[in-house]
């Protein structure tokens, strides 16, 4: 039985509608998702598939999370508050331990720290809690020489850029976001979801690969002590699921700002289009210069800890050379390891935003992202 698409497009983006319908029939039989995109600051699509589903309704999106706390650093170094050059330490003295005294925010932000995790590791509770996570990991000794390569901070770069941004401003990265991004936008992306919102938040479903998919999963390095086990946090005795860590209270209450956001496709494209956009009268969050250096790429080539090509900007994914190279230079934003998108493409004006509810194969953004960020980029070119 074919899923019903429920949901707006605007004239033009049609062809947009059309892939989602072609996907979501091929699909499995509970698939469940949404995609939205804006063009300019103007919704030109909001379209949902899944039954007991709306547009409304919240997902765990992982790593998408982090396009929101570095917005946040972004408009932090945008004022002045923060700077770029400065050493990490200016902020944090107490980061300077095991020879990372002359890490600078820039290298932070860029995945070049070298600090992706512990070597005990984190308990689930601290997994939950930034604050507590930064704490232990002021004392860690990095993984690598500061600055000298990069590699995927998947875990922990929210609670190490979050902690400079509570001791520059005296207030958590999750509040600043709650302040100056989200309520002043009523987005549906939420760093710390309200406990009366938790009956829109539909929970994360396990992957459910085919048995192709299977034999790949199994071929997958899994060693215990590399650093990409460290980095996940798989290294320890009780690594937890994650589905487990989507679906924990504790971790939507708190909203951990590497991977705890819960948003639905509205709010992740809201959210970039409010970075770049103006957007129902609100001038962009972001101005041009700074707009050009978050996007711009720091670090590129071999990822230590993804053991693949990757590129960063400042927090954000480079998202034109990492995922479609189709987009404009400059294109940036992140995907979560569900299956979640989001990105903003200032040379098109194109903000983008998708959720699903089944873990995608084989983790991060989900493959039929690629046919509907190009449906709705050609769409978007087209309509000037």
């Amino acid at each position: 039985m074919t899923q019903e698409i429920h949901g707006t497009v605007a004239d033009g983006f049609e062809p947009v509608r059309e892939e989602f319908a072609a996907f979501v029939a091929g699909e499995l039989p509970d698939y469940e998702g949404q995609v939205c995109a804006y063009v300019h600051g103007r919704k030109v699509v909001d379209l949902w598939a899944g039954d007991g589903a709306d547009g409304a309704s919240l997902y765990g999106v992982y790593s998408s999370t982090k396009g929101a706390a570095h917005l946040v650093t972004a408009l932090l170094v945008q004022d002045g508050t923060l700077e770029l050059e400065r050493k990490v330490t200016y902020y944090w003295p107490e980061f300077a331990a095991e020879g990372k005294g002359a890490l600078t925010l820039r290298d932070l932000l860029a995945h070049r720290a070298g600090v992706i995790g512990l070597d005990a590791g984190f308990s689930q509770q601290e997994l939950a809690d930034d604050r507590a996570m930064a704490e232990r990991l002021a004392d860690q000794r990095p993984f690598w020489r500061p600055g000298t390569a990069f590699g995927y901070h998947a875990l922990v770069i929210g609670a190490l850029t979050g902690e400079v941004v509570r001791r520059a401003t005296g207030h958590t990265l999750q509040e600043v976001y709650e302040g100056r991004v989200r309520a002043p936008h009523g987005l549906d992306f939420f760093l710390g979801l309200p406990e009366a919102l938790e009956p829109r938040y539909r929970s994360v479903q396990p992957m459910a690969p085919t048995a192709a998919q299977q034999v790949v999963l199994d071929a997958m390095p899994r060693g215990p002590h590399t650093l990409t086990s460290i980095a996940f946090n798989t290294h320890v005795a009780e690594p937890g699921s994650l589905e487990g860590y989507a679906n924990s209270r504790a971790v939507r209450a708190k909203g951990p700002a590497s991977a705890g956001g819960v948003a639905a496709a509205r709010g992740l494209a809201g959210m970039y289009a409010a970075a770049i956009s103006d957007v129902d009268g609100q001038g962009p969050l972001l101005k041009p210069d700074t707009i050009a250096e978050v996007g711009q790429i720091h670090s590129v080539g071999y990822d230590l800890v993804a053991r693949a090509h990757k590129s960063y900007g400042l927090g954000f994914q480079a998202t034109a050379d990492t995922w479609y190279p189709f987009l404009g230079a400059g294109a940036f934003g992140h995907s979560g390891a569900g299956g979640s998108q989001a990105f903003a493409d200032p040379r098109s004006g194109l903000a983008y935003g998708y959720t699903r509810r089944r873990m995608a194969f084989p983790g991060g953004a989900a493959p039929e992202n690629e046919r509907l960020v190009k449906a709705v980029h050609s769409a978007a070119l087209a309509s000037g």
